[in-house]
């Protein structure tokens, strides 16, 4: 049976929640901050800018801990106009999105 988990986790900044979803060979990952978010590689940057979100992606994480060490490879658009740049770090990203 797959399962779902729903954590808070704090960073330098605040509290940001994450979810887990075991899809078997790799779990989905999402990192969510009040004004946007971390992704895995399992969803879509093109998705993110079409709903004007403010997102960030990681690749070959299976952890939230590893989502906080890996470099961004991705924004959205709207990251941008934040200051925000592929090459920092998960971390770096959400604590960027819990300043603002």
């Amino acid at each position: 049976m797959k399962k779902m988990n729903i954590t808070q986790i704090d960073i330098e900044n605040g509290k940001v929640q994450g979810y887990l979803i075991d899809l078997g060979k790799a779990p989905l990952l999402i990192l969510k901050a009040d004004r946007g978010y971390l992704m895995c590689g399992y969803l879509n940057i093109n998705a993110a800018n079409s709903l004007g979100d403010i997102a960030g992606r990681v690749t070959s994480v299976r952890t939230f801990d590893d989502m906080l060490n890996a470099k961004v490879i991705e924004i959205s658009d709207n990251s941008l106009k934040i200051g925000l740049h592929v090459g920092v770090t998960g971390r770096e990203f959400l604590n960027k999105l819990l300043d603002c």
